[in-house]
């Protein structure tokens, strides 16, 4: 579908992905709502895009946000949050938020919003998932079936709208990204390769995928490859992990 014109809802819009989206959709001529927690962050994207802040937590205030917004044409799910660590040693309170956070935020605004989408036979909704989400990574269990959460429920939305022309379902799936997120989850990023790819990168990937109605794409493009190992040949996708991590 055309972004130009179009109204985008962007969840964690205050940095990182979700700043860089809102950049990218702002120059395609997108009429920009941005959802977040950091209201000084927020309202900095907002008056560098043009687009409207709407301070919100999408896990508390999923349904004064939708409220608030109305009717969009686009969402961008992007809000997420990560911990890392061993498992056995993960607070329930945490483990509860990362769940909610990535996944059953996601569905829930899908929930509020795609209706009115699918009333006027235009929309796309884009889920940003991880590489995680594709793979499962140590010491972020929880974070990767979240995020693996998030790829099965965006491959059967798609499969329930794909009868309603003009809407679509798109999930965004990113490796490393050079972002705060290592920061605020407790562990930064130190490993020599893969190396983290800028979030303009991403941002450029979700407008073509509304743009062009892809329904899975990998940031880089060759993130593909471990996916899909894993699913054809498990034991050989272990038996690399297991030597090269």
């Amino acid at each position: 579908m055309r972004v130009a014109g179009a109204r985008v809802l962007i969840t964690g819009a205050s940095s990182g992905v979700g700043a860089a989206v809102a950049g990218v959709m702002a120059a395609a001529g997108a009429e920009l709502v941005l959802a977040g927690r950091d209201r000084g962050r927020l309202e900095a994207v907002a008056a560098r895009t043009g687009g409207s802040a709407v301070v919100a937590d999408v896990v508390k205030d999923r349904e004064l946000l939708a409220e608030r917004v109305g009717k969009v044409d686009v969402l961008v799910s992007n809000a997420g949050v990560g911990w890392a660590g061993s498992f056995t040693q993960m607070p329930a309170d945490t483990l509860d938020e990362v769940v909610a956070v990535n996944l059953t935020a996601p569905m829930h605004l899908a929930r509020l919003l795609l209706p009115h989408m699918v009333e006027a036979g235009r929309g796309h909704v884009v889920l940003v998932a991880s590489i995680a989400g594709a793979v499962g990574v140590g010491r972020e269990a929880v974070y990767s079936a979240a995020k693996a959460g998030l790829l099965v429920f965006a491959e059967a939305l798609r499969d329930e709208v794909r009868q309603v022309p003009g809407v679509g379902v798109s999930v965004v799936v990113p490796g490393v990204v050079d972002t705060p997120f290592f920061r605020r989850r407790g562990e930064p990023y130190d490993r020599a390769w893969p190396t983290p790819i800028p979030p303009e990168r991403v941002a450029r990937c979700v407008l073509k995928a509304v743009e062009r109605g892809r329904a899975e794409s990998y940031v880089p493009g060759w993130m593909w490859i471990p996916a899909r190992l894993r699913g054809s040949a498990p034991g050989v996708f272990r038996a690399l992990t297991r030597r090269f991590g």
